[in-house]
């Protein structure tokens, strides 16, 4: 993802004391081949509830923002959450609902348009994605999507910003919802296709970034796994390669903040993505983030999001925000540690 800012299930939950409760949406419209949104209602713990030491939550780091939601299909339960409705920039997790869109869309796929999912999916190619948002309307992909699988924290870009597909607004929540339906509503060649190639993610973005962060790292196969990340600038300081082989550094090049061209102005006076914005402070990268409808925007962001686990039991989305300025290594060191905390406790 060459720049990160843009590259970017369980069903409703009822309002009742204890639950995390879904903001009210626009009924869904049907899914493919007739099929209406679920309707389905999964009992959420209470926030509150005492926990057992073994099912104690992990804790946050000081600085990281972190929401997380752990659907277990054994128990159709929610197993763990944590900001379940709170949105975040999404990066390159959008790419899985502009793939929905796109096969639901076309019956019939091109030879070049599936190299391009292929691409997308697996190694989290931008120039796929965004092929595929400019022909297919971008913003209206993520309204018609979030429509008809039901994602009511999900939002596409800004007006201001149309061709930035990672400034997609989305939830854990959400993305659990997502993964649900491609299990159990989407069409076999939707399915097959979206989680085929997530089942066969590499461990190397095609923009040299690492993508064994998170569920990969922390998770035992099988998985399959869509990864996200925004902010860390172009190129990784060392470029992610492929087992066995070796290669010197890289050094990090500029990409600006909410930018879809690299080398374009930087817009409404942000500071380089990576680079600590007036010393890092968080305040004041939120008082800039106020009016541009991109969540946490100016700081890094880093998402983990998958199936785990034998026939699929686990569906898991962790998402986090990170200090401005932080480094590469240091959030992937924190979501890993969150992951595995979260797959133990479930498991």
């Amino acid at each position: 993802m060459r720049i990160k800012p843009w590259a970017a299930m369980a069903a409703a939950v009822p309002l009742a004391a204890g639950c995390v409760a879904a903001p009210q949406a626009a009924a869904p419209a049907p899914a493919a081949g007739g099929t209406p949104a679920s309707s389905e209602k999964v009992s959420v713990p209470a926030p509150g509830a005492a926990a057992t030491p073994s099912a104690r939550p992990p804790r946050v780091p000081a600085g990281t923002t972190a929401a997380w939601v752990v659907f277990d299909r054994r128990q159709r339960a929610i197993v763990a959450h944590r900001n379940a409705h709170r949105r975040y920039r999404s990066a390159s997790v959008v790419k899985i609902l502009i793939a929905i869109d796109h096969l639901e869309s076309h019956r019939t796929v091109p030879a070049a348009d599936a190299r391009l999912l292929r691409i997308m999916l697996r190694s989290s190619d931008d120039d796929a994605a965004t092929s595929l948002w400019s022909r297919n309307g971008k913003g209206a992909i993520i309204v018609r999507t979030a429509r008809r699988l039901g994602l009511s924290d999900t939002a596409p870009p800004p007006a201001t910003h149309p061709g930035f597909w990672g400034y997609t607004s989305l939830s854990a929540y959400d993305i659990v919802r997502t993964y649900r339906y491609l299990l159990d509503r989407a069409a076999p060649r939707v399915r097959d296709t979206i989680l085929g190639h997530l089942r066969k993610a590499t461990p190397c973005g095609t923009d040299g970034f690492d993508q064994t962060f998170g569920i990969p790292r922390a998770v035992p196969r099988p998985w399959a796994v869509k990864q996200g990340w925004s902010g860390f600038g172009a190129v990784p300081t060392i470029r992610c390669r492929p087992a066995g082989q070796a290669g010197p550094a890289v050094p990090a090049g500029p990409a600006v903040e909410g930018s879809a061209i690299p080398g374009a102005p930087i817009p409404d006076g942000s500071a380089v993505v990576g680079a600590p914005i007036s010393g890092g402070s968080i305040s004041l990268v939120a008082r800039r983030a106020a009016g541009t409808g991109v969540p946490d925007y100016g700081r890094p962001v880093l998402h983990t999001t998958g199936l785990a686990g034998g026939d699929d039991r686990f569906v898991i989305a962790v998402l986090t925000a990170h200090p401005a300025g932080g480094t590469w290594n240091a959030s992937v060191r924190r979501i890993t540690q969150l992951t595995a905390a979260l797959y133990r406790n479930a498991s």
